[in-house]
């Protein structure tokens, strides 16, 4: 009687269908409350920090830690790559294809690409959530419209109505450069 011969990755003659390691990629450790080096940007109001680039992973995706005060979040849009957002503090209204829905602490949406959608904090306490987008790319556009705070919870400078236009003139114009559309509806 034949016993099963065992097999283990280093013993079979065939290459691995997965790629080598590629030892010059570091382990990244984003600490995103000890000032380490992160980018906090300020937009529409919000606290976005980047705690995941493109650069950190090969341009698969990005990691985002979203700090959205009452009455934030950003106007209706689309774009070319997947988004999933996971709530860590709060509830939020997010609207996808123009039906609204809860979004509370602990759950998790998907927005396939291209499809409308918003989200926006409806309630008195700020919300905390962890945006991923797929590929990396969308932590370009905020690094070049968002502006510099301190924290991650620190709120950006109020925009009267002139920075609003001068803010909003500037996503338009450089959306089409990152796959995104602002849009008059969710």
């Amino acid at each position: 009687m034949s016993t099963p011969k065992e097999t283990s990755a280093e013993s079979t003659d065939a290459p691995s269908p997965i790629p080598d390691d590629d030892p010059g990629r570091p382990l990244t450790v984003a600490r995103p409350d000890n000032g380490n080096g992160l980018a906090h940007l300020g937009i529409v109001g919000d606290t976005y920090t980047l705690l995941l680039t493109g650069k950190e992973t090969a341009g698969r995706f990005c990691l985002i830690d979203m700090h959205i005060p009452p009455g934030g979040g950003p106007p209706p849009h689309r774009h070319d790559f997947e988004e999933t957002f996971s709530l860590l503090d709060g509830e939020l209204e997010a609207t996808f294809r123009g039906k609204t829905s809860i979004v509370r602490a602990g759950e998790t949406i998907h927005i396939p690409a291209n499809a409308p959608h918003q989200f926006h904090n409806a309630s008195m306490h700020p919300v905390r959530l962890l945006c991923i987008c797929s590929p990396a790319g969308q932590e370009d556009l905020f690094l070049e419209v968002g502006t510099r705070v301190e924290t991650r919870t620190t709120p950006p400078a109020a925009l009267d109505a002139a920075g609003q236009a001068e803010f909003f003139a500037k996503v338009k114009a450089l959306a089409p450069k990152y796959k995104t559309e602002l849009l008059a509806h969710a």
